[in-house]
């Protein structure tokens, strides 16, 4: 869903809250992997010094991994627009729960990024809940839609993290979107190596001083044996 979209139309705010309502049960329990562990071994044995992360899951932290800057955000915080007032999402949660007691929809498909695909007879019984602070419908997860820049201070961030590192590795990214290559682009730039580490082509292959093609979770186990 685009930002245009969600904050244009109460329909739209529907259509994404009853999908991630019930798309959020699965966001909610899942557990690091192999790749996130080892993500944070290697921060703890002193190759990473910061972890940039397109993901929205914080499965990097509940992994162990620490300064993990959330580019694009996070789906267990909540914003109101209008307000910004944040709160945590299992409240949001407790209340659209309260709201639609019986609303069990079946999901047809589970996305990657945690919601799900609905009939639309099934996203139009679902209540939405207004802003606790304000009484705004303006509520949105904490996350960056499409359409939808990312804060400059987080940007600033990056870039200064960027800055104090010798190089960059890039794992299990095709670097399709800009928000995330600029800092490819800014790390070579600099004259600083740049490893990626992803199954298949990346946009950022011709900047990459080294590249390793893949599945992520083979590469990184390889790679913390290696290290020790």
């Amino acid at each position: 869903m685009t930002y245009g979209d969600f904050v244009g139309s109460e329909a739209g705010r529907q259509r994404y809250w009853a999908r991630s309502h019930l798309g959020w049960r699965t966001i909610a329990r899942a557990d690091p992997n192999d790749g996130h562990r080892a993500v944070a071994t290697l921060q703890a044995r002193g190759y990473l010094s910061g972890v940039i992360t397109q993901n929205v899951d914080g499965l990097h932290q509940a992994a162990g991994a620490r300064d993990v800057i959330e580019l694009h955000g996070n789906l267990d915080r909540v914003i109101c627009l209008a307000c910004g007032d944040t709160s945590p999402r299992e409240e949001l949660d407790r209340r659209f729960r309260v709201a639609n007691p019986d609303f069990e929809g079946e999901a047809l498909r589970i996305n990657p990024d945690g919601d799900v695909d609905l009939p639309e007879e099934t996203v139009r019984e679902f209540g939405l809940v207004a802003c606790r602070a304000c009484g705004s419908p303006l509520l949105k997860p904490d996350v960056v839609f499409f359409g939808e820049n990312v804060p400059k201070p987080r940007v600033d961030r990056c870039y200064r993290l960027i800055d104090e590192a010798a190089s960059m590795l890039v794992l299990g990214s095709s670097l399709t979107v800009m928000s995330g290559f600029r800092f490819v682009r800014y790390a070579a730039k600099a004259g600083k190596a740049v490893l990626i580490i992803n199954h298949g082509i990346t946009r950022g292959d011709p900047l990459a001083t080294h590249r390793i093609d893949l599945p992520l979770g083979e590469a990184l186990t390889e790679l913390t044996t290696a290290l020790g």
